[in-house]
């Protein structure tokens, strides 16, 4: 029989360690009737697993989950490792990946983000314009200064400092960067023919300062003057940051808003799950916003009779109900299609008696 005790949510984050989300009880030891689940992953989507998990386990007293936001690949690396039950990534893991895994996965998309271009510019007020070329030559390292000639030709109403640009960019292994980069890769032709390539970790120019999560990039921007670097719009609007208006496929420059990234994503749900990703790469349509990505929890296939019940009622929760926090967060809701693509996902979950997850057989 459960104790009684008061459940709660709580996120903390430090530059040198992880992000950690947690609803534990707080009156007394957990009793063996109680179900614990532990994930580990994203810190693009960490705020809003936050929340859900905060009124989740308001009505699911018997269920504990904790959630630290370490990175998308330390989180498919604990995943795969069985140190957790689920694991988070912004980066669809391909067959010959998933494949890998033991337990089998089952790749479920709760959100998407955008990925915003957020600075620090002192005395500089209106919204800075950046065109695709201009954006990604600055992460290059080739345009080097903030009243380079092609910045300024974008922003002819700013007062624009002779500064040298300090870029921040992720040190930890990233889905953020890998969404940031993989739209270079299909957007800059000098990013292409110079062979930085994406991925979650790519060398950066020498000089680029590096910090460790979403929370660090921007809390490093917010402190550096004349520094600009890659965030989750979230992040990026609590520290009360300025963002670029970025042009988009269509050579329309657009700032980053609810409308702007939906639009983004709204035809991206005509496919299935393998292919979501590829589709907004960098989006078609003169609305929207250039840089977005989905966010993926990580399941295994087959978990223990009460885990199964758990955690498919918690990502089904936040498919459906759950939606409704994306936007105050600064997240888009998923399109109708995808969440229902989610859903039939977690429907191929299946307990299994005789053996338990990774995570509660160490």
């Amino acid at each position: 029989m459960l104790l009684p005790r008061k459940l709660t949510a709580r996120l903390a984050a430090t530059f040198a360690g992880a992000l950690c989300i947690a609803a534990s009880a707080a009156c007394g030891p957990v009793s063996a009737d109680g179900i614990e689940l532990k994930g580990a992953g994203s810190t693009l989507a960490a705020p809003l697993y936050e929340k859900w998990i905060g009124e989740y386990v308001r009505s699911h007293e018997s269920v504990i989950l904790n959630y630290a936001a370490v990175g998308s690949g330390e989180g498919v690396s604990r995943f795969a490792s069985g140190a957790v039950d689920f694991g988070a990534s912004d980066v669809y893991l391909p067959a010959e990946k998933a494949d890998k895994i033991a337990g089998g996965v089952v790749q479920v998309p709760t959100t998407a983000g955008m990925v915003v271009l957020a600075y620090n510019l002192p005395g500089v007020t209106g919204e800075l314009k950046l065109p695709q070329d201009v954006y990604a030559d600055i992460f290059l390292g080739k345009i080097k200064t903030w009243d380079d000639p092609r910045i300024r030709a974008a922003n002819p109403d700013l007062k624009l400092p002779s500064r040298n640009i300090a870029v921040v960019v992720r040190q930890d292994a990233s889905g953020t960067t890998y969404a940031f980069t993989i739209h270079l890769t299909a957007a800059s032709r000098n990013w292409a023919d110079e062979g930085r390539g994406y991925g979650t970790v790519i060398a950066w120019p020498q000089g680029a300062m590096i910090a460790r999560g979403n929370e660090g990039v921007a809390s490093r921007i917010k402190i550096a003057d004349d520094s600009i670097g890659y965030v989750e719009y979230g992040f990026a609007r609590r520290l009360g940051l300025k963002v670029a208006a970025l042009g988009n496929k269509e050579g329309v420059l657009v700032a980053p808003s609810p409308e702007a990234g939906a639009a983004a994503i709204a035809g991206s749900a005509s496919g299935n799950l393998d292919g979501l990703g590829a589709t907004i790469v960098n989006p078609r349509g003169r609305e929207a916003y250039p840089i977005v990505t989905y966010s993926w929890l990580l399941l295994h296939r087959r978990y223990q009779t009460e885990q199964t019940r758990a955690l498919k009622s918690f990502v089904l929760y936040a498919l459906g109900e759950g939606q409704k926090n994306a936007l105050d967060l600064g997240y888009i809701p998923l399109p109708g299609a995808v969440a229902e693509l989610g859903k039939t996902a977690v429907a191929q979950i299946n307990s299994d008696s005789g053996s338990l997850s990774p995570a509660t057989d160490n």
